[in-house]
């Protein structure tokens, strides 16, 4: 009964065109949508497309079907987050999905072009109960009213806005704004950036985006999967139930810091090391120090070969090789072989008119058989393989930059001792590199596209295995040959014609059958290939990211095919571009689109006065976004001494936290050890419970999030972009609590206590 009450209750909206039947009962049409629904999915879906379904069905608490359409013919037409037909044999649509062309006019009809609609319905449910209706009506000759009517139209928007948050994003399929409609549904192919000041949805339309995208091109991006970058792991947490609502699962959420296969980046660096490292003339200096490992002898270098004695190797000949094997443009592993060749051709030829010299002066004694056996004698010698290797080792992304950030040469002094840390430690024969930072992450990229990846041992070994499976093949059809050749040698010749399997399949095809399937996704297949190229790629806080973080991403999308958001004014990373210019231009020059969402849905204007009076104090001409509304409660301010600022944060979050909602605490990260002891109840670290009624942050990691209420602590240490952030993530209520004086600007729009 629980199962059957959680589909009833999911409707919500409904439109009515111009004959639709006016005085239709709510209730038949949730009864419609609501019963058989789990029985008519498991008779309408593909495999693939039951678990997006069962995955929004389990994640979706605020209604499944939010619209209805009753076209001119008598047909009706619900809309919802997924689609689904009805069990006839035309597939009758029973459920229009939200991103179909046919719902549009839920989002875009207005009363100056109704696009057919006489009204737009919005309905709240609880079980098979209708507990609220909201209608705009759109053409009052034909249609009567029917007492629900909303004069402003925005009764459903706004309760959205002002209900308590729960620590996790919804979708907003509800309450899509026509601006938001239009950058959702833009054609995929290009770079789309989206910008916005704080609460203007970029982020939401951004998710709906790539929901809508992996709707209208299923088979493409199926196959290639959709990334999206955020901008730390909480933000990652906080959007992680809005596709799977949506029933898109197709998606590799990730933070720059998880962008290179095997590494979790968990240490941290200093704005100057971070700074360094996301400059693009890294690449340039990596290469160079890449250049670096492939020596010469000085001026030369003696071999010890086990059977032939010593073998000199001279600075001129190992030049050549060099030159050579860089000129063959491969990367450095895949360039070592034409390296290792020309030195052991030198060796060999070194040898053999050693061996093989005519005392009298006459041609080598040895012929092309017997020099082709010193080369094979030289290529394996440890000894010799010994001195490749010190010329032009063979190197991991890893062990390179390890080594490199040991010793940064190719920076200014200054440069170098922000980024010089240690090599990384030795327990017995394994090597563990210190922490890796984000930072840290394109630059294991970029080593990686100079090192290229040698992989002919593994083929080999793939290779010996595949061998081995067709033997093993080869030897069940053997026995099985051997088995029916038995049973039927006294039988007659009509009953020894029956086919025995070496008859219908062969060793290699046997074999073939029993290679492991890879039953991962798309999306899991790609975060375990560095070389992945994905269909479509987000950004969220893109102004954030360094020239280093492009370089990698741009790898991962060689199409181009991007959705860029977010806000140069809320800049803060010391590596981060801040302009679009400066992003795009060494990619795709001027030929991306540009967008700006200019309606702030989040923050209340009186909160929204308080924090533009921040970057107003630098850039008089800054322009917020507009906030369609208000609570009527300006934020508050209150100074206290510094030996007493715990007990003060903890007075004023029993003060602020709702009953029912969610409060952060955003506070510069040195005091969070001390402020856990006054607030035992918040949770906080590297990622933060946001479910929890407190919840302790940095201004960083606050950058998306929004909560019902905020404190923030300290606003006077932080820089203009974070304590900006910090200050528009309340919804409701504003508190900041200082030992010292207030940034400028910002004092006289608070209520002092």
């Amino acid at each position: 009964m629980q199962e059957e009450q959680q589909f009833v209750s999911l409707l919500y909206g409904r439109l009515d065109t111009l004959r639709a039947r006016a005085a239709e009962a709510v209730r038949e049409s949730l009864a419609q949508v609501g019963n058989g629904m789990q029985a008519r999915i498991e008779r309408d879906v593909t495999v693939a497309e039951r678990g997006r379904h069962v995955a929004a069905l389990d994640a979706v608490e605020s209604g499944l079907c939010f619209g209805r359409l009753d076209f001119s013919d008598g047909v009706t037409r619900h809309i919802g987050r997924i689609g689904i037909h009805d069990d006839d044999e035309e597939r009758t649509p029973m459920l229009i999905d939200w991103r179909a062309p046919v719902a549009r006019p839920f989002y875009l009809a207005t009363g100056h072009t109704p696009m057919g609609l006489h009204r737009r319905r919005h309905l709240t449910t609880h079980g098979r109960r209708v507990t609220a209706l909201h209608d705009e009506t759109l053409a009052l000759d034909h249609f009567a009213r029917g007492g629900h009517e909303d004069p402003s139209g925005d009764a459903v928007l706004l309760s959205a806005l002002n209900s308590a948050r729960t620590g996790r994003m919804s979708d907003i399929v509800r309450t899509i704004q026509a601006e938001q409609d239009e950058i959702i549904r833009a054609p995929h192919q290009g770079v789309l950036v989206v910008e916005g000041g704080p609460g203007t949805g970029k982020t939401a339309v951004a998710l709906h985006r790539a929901a809508y995208l992996l709707y209208a091109h299923r088979e493409r991006l199926s196959r290639s999967a959709v990334l999206i970058v955020g901008p730390n792991p909480a933000f990652l947490g906080y959007i992680g139930e809005v596709l799977p609502s949506l029933g898109e699962t197709g998606v590799w959420p990730a933070t720059v810091g998880e962008l290179f296969p095997g590494v979790v980046a968990t240490g941290t660096d200093s704005p100057r090391a971070a700074a360094v490292k996301g400059d693009a003339a890294m690449a340039d200096v990596l290469a160079a120090a890449l250049r670096d490992r492939q020596e010469l002898p000085d001026p030369e270098l003696e071999i010890e070969h086990e059977d032939h004695g010593t073998l000199v190797l001279h600075r001129d000949v190992a030049e050549d090789a060099r030159t050579r094997a860089r000129d063959s443009l491969l990367p450095h592993n895949l360039a070592r072989p034409h390296f290792a060749f020309r030195v052991i051709d030198a060796l060999t030829r070194q040898l053999a008119d050693r061996i093989g010299a005519d005392p009298f002066g006459g041609p080598n004694l040895l012929d092309p058989s017997d020099i082709a056996q010193l080369g094979r004698e030289i290529a394996q010698s440890p000894a010799v393989q010994q001195a490749v290797e010190s010329l032009w080792p063979t190197l991991t992304p890893q062990r390179f930059l390890a080594d490199y950030l040991a010793d940064p040469t190719h920076l200014p002094a200054a440069d170098a001792d922000a980024v010089r840390r240690g090599p990384g430690t030795w327990t017995g024969e394994k090597w563990t590199p210190a922490p890796w930072t984000p930072a840290d992450v394109p630059l294991l990229d970029e080593a990686a596209e100079l090192l290229g990846e040698d992989d002919s041992a593994a083929r080999a070994a793939a290779e010996r295995e595949r061998r081995e499976r067709v033997e093993y093949a080869q030897g069940v059809l053997e026995v099985a040959y051997a088995s029916r050749t038995y049973e039927f040698e006294d039988k007659d010749d009509e009953d020894s014609e029956v086919l025995g399997a070496q008859d219908v399949i062969d060793a290699e095809r046997m074999a073939e059958r029993h290679e492991e399937d890879d039953h991962r996704s798309a999306a899991e297949r790609a975060a375990a290939d560095r070389g992945w190229a994905f269909g479509h790629i987000i950004v969220d806080e893109a102004q954030e990211l360094s020239a280093m973080a492009w370089r990698l991403l741009m790898r991962r999308s060689p199409n181009r095919s991007m959705t860029l958001v977010g806000d140069p004014a809320q800049t803060a990373d010391a590596a981060g571009l801040g302009t679009w210019d400066a992003i795009l231009s060494p990619y795709v020059g001027d030929r991306w689109e540009y967008t700006r969402l200019g309606v702030n849905y989040r923050t209340p204007v009186e909160v929204m006065d308080a924090a533009a009076a921040v970057p107003r104090a630098r850039n008089p001409e800054f322009t917020p976004p507009r906030s369609v509304r208000s609570t009527g409660v300006r934020p508050w301010a209150r100074r206290t001494d510094q030996v007493l600022l715990a007990s003060a944060v903890a007075e004023a979050v029993k003060e602020e936290t709702p009953e029912d909602g969610r409060l952060a605490v955003i506070a510069p990260a040195a005091l969070h050890a001390g402020l856990t002891e006054a607030l035992p109840e918040a949770s906080w670290g590297p990622v933060p419970d946001l479910t929890r009624a407190v919840v302790l942050l940095d201004p960083r990691q606050a950058k998306g999030l929004e909560f019902d209420a905020v404190l923030v602590v300290e606003p006077q240490e932080y820089g203009t972009s974070d304590l900006y952030v910090a200050l528009t993530r309340a919804t409701q209520r504003l508190g900041l609590l200082h030992t010292a004086a207030l940034p400028e600007g910002l004092a006289e729009l608070l209520d002092h206590r």
